[in-house]
């Protein structure tokens, strides 16, 4: 769908994304939920399309195109299957965070391989005694020679079990430090005394979450991401992008559903007119319509916004709080009104269990709107 922040080389971006999607990636949909595993060999075929983090400069393995191209073909594959969708999110939060924040030598190839396709990077942040309150955190990470040696928990940590490496953010300062005593650093998955664990979830099956253990894991200290104690402040910058990413992520499952289940009530009758013609089946629709819409707007200005160096740490916020409601709520009504065959299993109740992950992870609303009433207030009228 045009927009004034789409330009003819965007859509005709878009439109090739769309087209490896509804060819590539939509016939698997169903059997990577059943079966939950992620097709790596399709991950490689996206990569050989330029389709993983193209934002990211050349140098970096990527196409230098901005935040804006990510955007149109995360949608696009989204479209077709959220939880597939994730290889394409997971890979530009965290391409953005190698690229800026790795040293050449290590980060380099690790993001090489994550553009083609060839490798999926994770980020644990979650430990189980808290999620939002991120930067309390109690997995440590300490110096020992010429490495750091990591001790602790992560948990609902995304492709868990899948990733070939995680970035990992543990406690370098004192307990009471807060986000100014945060380390970042990655660690490859097969380092001796990782393990890994999956849960049995709702959604988003074929990427799936899980839980990380760390008994002297031990990385060498040029894996460290950032400043040692400013990991936190310095890496979780880039998740305004991701939240963006993430309300055109779910806007597009949105999509999907309301132009299905739009055929639908044209197609259908009931006494002996087509469902569409009773208003209690369009104007629902017809309101969900509008507000996908004007959800989708709001989130290619934040990337536009990103893409030209301004502030959007509010818009992104309201992005990641309003989208994934939206799209849950549309969904639900496009599943009743498709009756017994929406909820059926099938490809309307997978979105349905697919979308509602997103109102857990990756900030939940509260903090979203608290971000922005600090935004438009500031910072010390909303302290907490």
């Amino acid at each position: 769908m045009k927009s004034p922040y789409i330009d003819d080389a965007l859509q005709a971006l878009s439109e090739q994304a769309r087209r490896f999607a509804r060819e590539r990636v939509a016939p698997g949909f169903l059997e990577r939920d059943r079966t939950r595993v992620l097709d790596r060999a399709l991950m490689r075929e996206m990569g050989a399309l330029g389709f993983i983090a193209p934002e990211l400069p050349e140098a970096c393995g990527g196409q230098g195109l901005g935040t804006l191209a990510a955007g149109v073909i995360h949608e696009a594959v989204a479209g077709a299957d959220l939880a597939f969708s994730y290889v394409n999110l997971l890979a530009s939060l965290n391409g953005q965070i190698l690229s800026q924040h790795g040293q050449a030598e290590v980060a380099r190839p690790w993001l090489a391989r994550l553009t083609r396709g060839e490798a999926l990077v994770a980020i644990a942040l979650t430990e189980p005694r808290g999620g939002s309150d991120a930067a309390n955190l109690r997995l440590r990470i300490e110096r020992a020679g010429d490495a750091y040696v990591l001790n602790g928990e992560k948990t609902s940590i995304s492709a868990a079990d899948q990733a070939d490496a995680i970035i990992v953010f543990g406690r370098t300062g004192s307990a009471d430090s807060g986000a100014h005593g945060v380390t970042a650093v990655l660690v490859p998955a097969g380092a001796p005394g990782l393990t890994r664990s999956r849960f049995d979830c709702h959604g988003q099956r074929a990427i799936g979450r899980g839980s990380l253990f760390f008994e002297n894991v031990r990385v060498p200290l040029d894996h460290r991401l950032g400043d040692e104690n400013r990991g936190f402040v310095q890496v979780m910058q880039g998740f305004d992008f991701s939240r963006a990413l993430i309300g055109l992520q779910v806007l597009a499952v949105a999509r999907a559903a309301l132009d299905e289940t739009w055929a639908h009530a044209a197609q259908r009758e009931a006494f002996g007119k087509p469902l569409s013609a009773f208003q209690g089946v369009s104007h629902p629709l017809a309101e969900l319509d509008t507000q996908v819409t004007a959800a989708r707007l709001l989130c290619l200005q934040s990337l536009w916004l990103k893409d030209q160096g301004l502030p959007h740490s509010a818009e992104a916020a309201m992005c990641k709080w309003w989208a994934p409601k939206l799209a849950y709520d549309t969904v639900h009504q496009c599943l009743l009104s498709h009756g017994h065959g929406g909820y059926d299993r099938g490809p309307m109740e997978q979105r349905l269990r697919d979308l509602l992950g997103f109102e857990l992870g990756d900030g939940t609303a509260q903090i979203m709107k608290t971000i922005i009433a600090r935004a438009r207030a500031g910072r010390a009228a909303v302290p907490n």
